[in-house]
């Protein structure tokens, strides 16, 4: 997808054709899960959104940065640990080189 469309895309382009990639593959995913946030037995629907999470076990993120920032990884290693998912994989689609534009974080 990266190669042929390459970077300097919106990121919610990039979204509708990772979902088109998804379903050519027959990937069971589903694309801007709400995701809550609980604090002291409150549950807060403050708008957090995963990009997909994908058979039921791996989320996906996606950016459009000239870098991944710290708080790019904050963000997945809390959409993980409020999800209860274990891998998240930050796809940054502003490379030259799709392979350097991927992070995996795995939550114990």
């Amino acid at each position: 997808m990266h190669r042929e469309l390459g970077p300097g895309l919106l990121e919610s382009a990039y979204e509708a054709c990772l979902a088109h990639e998804f379903n050519i593959l027959g990937l069971r995913y589903e694309r801007q899960l709400p995701l809550p946030i609980e604090y002291k037995g409150l549950k807060l629907d403050c708008g957090y959104r995963m990009d997909f999470v994908v058979d039921d076990n791996v989320v996906i993120e996606l950016k459009v940065a000239d870098s991944i920032s710290p708080v790019h990884e904050a963000q997945c290693l809390t959409y993980l640990r409020f999800s209860r998912k274990h891998i998240c994989l930050l796809l940054n689609f502003n490379v030259l080189l799709m392979k350097d534009g991927i992070k995996r974080y795995v939550l114990d």
